[in-house]
């Protein structure tokens, strides 16, 4: 008799622990299962690391090419069973860790075709903040839930905040372009927008400079502005920081689609609808 007070998937004990083993840590194997995987992912990586030195590549190369393939199969075994052991495979498949669990298989495929890609494995190294919730650390997995929620919301501002960075880089670009001329290196309005964003960044790479009084004051202008839209940002987010903050969330993850971040009286997933 199938139990309702589940997800159908669930309902099968085979496949009930496969997802609190691959999903959950409240369980002896699902955590030595986490365990084991960030094992591994840190020994990839690695291994490609090492594999892009030349010195290290000429001894170990063929043994790195094997380890490499192991790797891989283990890691596509394992992205093929969170799609079985998940209610909503596709939905998975389309998330954040979702799309990070593919990209870590992929280049080695690909790499069959296009040599060099596999250098793009070291994207595993991402799958480590999974630690966190191998480690039980709920508080650090709250603060990460919650620095999510206040970027989500505050995306439009700062779209707005770069749309008006973007304007001014272009104005000054324009003008120091005037003001200096190709014999002090501002060879075009591109390379002139190149050297304003150094400057309200702050960075100063130094490769190119005014060299005349009104180009050096315009510089200080640029350099100044940028120490004060540096806090902009930051403002925006902490606001929706504090915001987020009001708002008690828990770690489970939805039996069907794996999203986390629920409120802790929550009984059904927000995002799917699903029982948890």
């Amino acid at each position: 008799m199938i139990d309702h007070q589940r997800p159908p998937h669930l309902s099968t004990p085979w496949r009930k622990w496969l997802y609190e083993t691959i999903f959950e840590t409240d369980t002896a194997a699902g955590r030595w299962f986490d365990i084991l995987l960030i094992i591994s992912i840190i020994f990839s990586v690695i291994v490609v690391m090492l594999d892009s030195v030349n010195s290290i590549q000429v001894n170990w190369g063929h043994f790195f090419f094997v380890l490499e393939w192991c790797f891989t199969l283990l890691f596509t075994a394992e992205y093929v069973l969170r799609l079985i052991s998940i209610g909503k495979p596709v939905k998975y498949a389309a998330s954040f860790w979702g799309i990070i669990d593919l990209l870590a298989i992929i280049p080695t495929y690909i790499s069959i075709l296009v040599p060099h890609s596999k250098f793009l494995l070291v994207i595993r190294i991402i799958r480590l903040l999974r630690i966190f919730r191998v480690l039980k650390l709920v508080r650090y997995m709250k603060e990460a839930q919650q620095l999510r929620v206040a970027m989500h919301a505050s995306r439009h501002k700062i779209v707005v905040f770069l749309c008006a960075v973007l304007a001014m880089v272009i104005i000054f670009g324009s003008i120091i372009y005037i003001v200096e001329g190709e014999q002090n290196g501002f060879t075009s309005i591109p390379r002139s927008i190149y050297w304003a964003i150094v400057t309200l960044t702050t960075v100063g790479y130094g490769d190119i400079s005014p060299k005349t009084d009104i180009g050096q004051v315009l510089a200080a202008l640029v350099m100044i502005l940028g120490y004060g839209i540096i806090a902009v940002p930051t403002g925006i987010v902490t606001v929706e920081m504090t915001h987020a903050m009001q708002h008690k969330a828990i770690t489970q993850a939805c039996p069907d689609c794996s999203s986390q971040g629920h409120d802790s009286d929550a009984v059904y997933c927000k995002y799917c609808g699903a029982r948890l």
